[in-house]
């Protein structure tokens, strides 16, 4: 959009170095040249600035407690050459189009102000192109959607490009339909609103530009928004549904426990039941298999996993699988296998049932005594205890003296561990939401490129509409208005696109995560439409005051 602004203010320009002899690759060369300088200088600024972020984002982790090796600030020539490739590299493919679409216009009609058009045939080549790659990244999305697993990570992500490379594509033909729905809401306005209607698709290839930096930005948000949100609910449902057990023991920075905790926590009054959770390596018909070492009579009590077949048996040589790990093996209820373990010796084990996995809890379940000769250093990933009185602060009072008083340990219940995937979620979505607020922001040069484009190409139209009339606050609603559709035009089509997007990476996730089930935040969804209004009206105040300020009788007069 910028360079297109500056190639269409300096047609005339243009046209007489055509017009004196200057060819078309001349013309087109001197456009490169210029983003050349441009995108260089760019690189420069942003190099800088991403080492200056990149330092302070040291000191911040520093500051916040998070462990941060010390050492100089490395800056590689990789990362130079990667910015300077990037900036420069961008910046000319952005020029390109706009410098090829000025080399073609004859000298004549450019110098009479005659700007070429894009002709049918393009447009429908274009709709065609774009109608077909949105087919096809549909139909592998819908795909995608069927399989489980990580088979359907990458049919999904080509999936998700040509989708959105499409929907850009078709942009322009969508523009009329979608912003010719706002027109009840715009006759309220009078004339300057059936205007800003017919300026806004009286160039679909602008409005399409400009509505897409704001569209894929949205697109992304919403999508994640979506995801996260149903996935947060999912771990919640899981949490409550899968474990019987009122705390889960852990260490905060995700370091295992010391066998020692699950003793003391054992022979704290109240407690009931414990067990830990205890990982093992293992060989297994020649593939690497993980144990996890539980205590046998009391984990049934801490956990509810439903039994595929046989029974929830734990102890001796008696162990539960996963149903993936069973169907890997070829196991069912009663079979027998060959365990090798980390210390070399080996031991026949028997299957007593085949349990459906969670996300907390998958793999091959057997008795810690079982495992514990043959680990030379044990260690727990978590430890899961029941009391006699349920949870509370008293409990948990008593758990925490137990474990020492040590900062370190976490002792979570449900609403605790709810809490904390809550926290995980915000954070992720903040760190998103500060992406999309960059993407807002080229998303409003965009509008304010497109606008002031307008406003110099239609001077003479806005003269005229002074002289019969219209006032200098008419000339400026209707140029807000004309930003406010094309905003929210990209608005809907992100939000929708994200609402989808969201929706199949759910569908994904729900073949392995039973507990998933979509939620729609629609109020986030309001305030994400609401920001692409804000966009809109803010990215219209310059260009709305230099429209009012056109002098009308030298508008009307320009040659």
């Amino acid at each position: 959009n910028t360079f297109t602004m500056l190639v269409a203010q300096r047609t005339k320009e243009l046209a007489l170095l055509r017009a004196i002899g200057a060819s078309r690759r001349q013309v087109t060369r001197s456009v490169l040249i210029e983003a050349f300088v441009v995108g260089a200088v760019a690189a420069v600024v942003g190099l800088v600035a991403g080492i200056g972020i990149g330092a302070g984002m040291h000191s911040l982790l520093g500051s916040f407690g998070s462990t941060v090796p010390d050492g100089p600030l490395v800056v590689t020539p990789g990362t130079v050459v990667a910015a300077f490739a990037v900036g420069i590299l961008v910046t000319m493919l952005a020029a390109w189009l706009p410098a090829r679409r000025a080399a073609k216009i004859p000298p004549v009609a450019a110098m009479s102000s005659v700007h070429a058009t894009a002709t049918t045939k393009s447009l429908v080549l274009r709709n065609t192109l774009g109608a077909l790659l949105a087919a096809a990244g549909a139909g592998l999305v819908l795909v995608a959607t069927t399989m489980s697993g990580d088979s359907g990570q990458a049919p999904m992500g080509l999936g998700a490009v040509l989708l959105i490379t499409g929907v850009f594509v078709l942009t322009p033909l969508l523009s009329r339909p979608v912003i010719a729905a706002a027109a009840p809401v715009l006759r309220a306005f009078g004339v300057a609103g059936k205007l800003a209607r017919l300026n806004a698709v009286r160039n679909p290839r602008r409005t399409a530009a400009t509505a897409s930096a704001l569209m894929i930005g949205l697109t992304l948000i919403t999508g994640m928004t979506v995801v996260a949100n149903s996935m947060q609910l999912a771990v919640e449902k899981l949490a409550a549904s899968a474990i019987r057990a009122d705390y889960l023991v852990s260490m905060a920075n995700g370091n295992d426990l010391s066998p020692d905790v699950e003793r003391k926590l054992k022979a704290t009054e109240g407690v009931t039941a414990v067990s830990p959770m205890r990982n093992a390596i293992s060989r297994i018909d020649g593939a690497t298999e993980f144990l996890t070492g539980v205590d046998g009579a009391a984990f049934g009590e801490l956990t509810d996993l439903p039994v595929a077949d046989g029974t929830f048996t734990v102890g001796g040589t008696t162990v539960v699988v996963d149903g993936d790990t069973a169907e890997d093996h070829h196991w069912t209820a009663g079979s027998r296998f060959t365990v090798s373990y980390e210390d070399g010796r080996k031991q026949e084990l028997t299957v007593a049932g085949v349990y459906r996995a969670n996300e907390m809890i998958r793999g091959i379940l057997m008795d810690k005594d079982t495992l514990a000769p043959h680990q030379t250093d044990p260690a727990d990933m978590q430890i899961m205890v029941k009391t006699a009185d349920g949870p509370g602060d008293a409990v948990k009072a008593r758990l925490v003296k137990a474990a020492g008083s040590n900062p370190a340990i976490l002792i979570q219940d449900r609403q605790d561990i709810s809490d904390g995937i809550a926290r995980s979620v915000t954070l992720v979505l903040n760190m998103l939401y500060g992406l999309l607020a960059m993407a807002v922001i080229v998303a409003v040069l965009g509008v304010v490129n497109t606008l002031a484009m307008s406003v110099v190409e239609r001077a003479r139209e806005i003269g005229m509409l002074r002289a019969i009339g219209v006032d200098r606050a008419g000339v400026k609603r209707m140029v807000r208005l004309e930003s406010l559709v094309i905003s929210l035009f990209g608005g809907v089509l992100g939000i929708v696109l994200g609402m989808f997007f969201g929706w199949a990476a759910g569908a994904l996730v729900g073949n392995q995560l039973e507990t998933y089930e979509l939620v729609l935040p629609w109020g986030r969804m309001a305030v994400f439409l609401l920001l692409a209004g804000v966009v809109g009206v803010l990215a219209a105040l310059w260009p709305a005051r230099r429209a009012a300020r056109l002098n009308m009788l030298r508008a009307i007069t320009s040659e």
